[in-house]
């Protein structure tokens, strides 16, 4: 596949994805036993929204851009990436981006384990060298769905990790056929992982057109099933990105009122003519 991160990294679906993907580090983090995160489609983990990729598509301009500066009255998860952003480039310079490999290993502690798999050999390559002198974070390159196969349930010696979070975040290039290999690949890893809590990242062009995906979200052999969503403008065109969302498998408790506040906060901030949000549980916790 083709797809480089670079040209899309701090957009409008890398706000949400990482405002979601740190408020869940901080609640697998609020109990001391040792927590094992796995990200599926890791990439380099580590941006520059000054580059030539990113100034093409100047995609950072909708999303990391509009949030400079900004810090009272922002709801805490939001705050939350903020922070992490401002320290991202007070040790990597004015223009770096975090990705969520970055974010995972600024989030959890040192007991914490992080498993990155990145197919495309130069990203992942990029990867290694960006977290060479963490100890925490072991990097293959590999397939992220096989990875799930491989890494889950996770060990550390002989115990395992009773809880965690897995990451996917695929390309969608395969457009229709994404689906399909996500939804297989979260349905075994709950299989293997029937604790973890699992989050799958998706485009939106046209919402109606995701109804075939939602029902089958709702199908998955977890305790809950909740959808996080931001549209940054009117859903009315499949021809270009109008927002993104998450599915969250056995969300922590309490998540789904954080991201209520966090969007509508990310409405005012990012959004255009049309814009909106939603929350709301395919599954409910029982």
């Amino acid at each position: 596949m083709n797809y480089r991160h670079a040209f899309h990294a701090g957009n409008h679906a890398d706000v949400l994805k990482h405002v979601a993907l740190l408020a869940l580090c901080d609640a697998l983090t609020a109990k001391p036993s040792p927590v094992f995160a796995l990200d599926t489609h890791a990439g380099r983990g580590l941006y520059r929204i000054d580059d030539e990729s990113a100034r093409r598509t100047g995609e950072a301009e909708g999303g990391i851009v509009r949030l400079d500066g900004q810090g009272s009255g922002l709801p805490a998860p939001v705050l939350r990436y903020v922070q992490a952003v401002d320290d991202c480039r007070r040790r990597h310079g004015a223009y770096a981006y975090p990705g969520s490999p970055w974010l995972l290993a600024h989030a959890l502690r040192a007991q914490d384990r992080i498993a990155c798999c990145e197919l495309q050999p130069e990203e992942a390559a990029a990867l290694k060298a960006n977290f060479a002198d963490d100890p925490r974070v072991a990097v293959r390159a590999r397939d992220g769905y096989s990875g799930m196969r491989a890494l889950l349930p996770p060990r550390s010696g002989s115990e395992r990790f009773g809880r965690g979070l897995v990451l996917v975040d695929p390309p969608f290039e395969k457009q229709l056929d994404e689906y399909d290999d996500a939804i297989r690949a979260l349905r075994e890893g709950l299989e293997r992982w029937a604790q973890g809590t699992f989050a799958l990242w998706y485009p939106i062009k046209q919402r109606r057109a995701l109804q075939p995906a939602y029902r089958r979200f709702s199908t998955l052999p977890a305790r809950s099933v909740l959808v996080v969503e931001l549209l940054v403008r009117a859903d009315d065109s499949p021809l270009r990105m109008n927002g993104s969302g998450l599915l969250v498998l056995n969300a922590p408790w309490r998540f789904d009122l954080a991201m209520r506040e966090s969007l509508r906060a990310l409405v005012a901030l990012l959004g255009e003519a049309g814009a909106s949000s939603r929350v709301d549980w395919l599954k409910p916790p029982a």
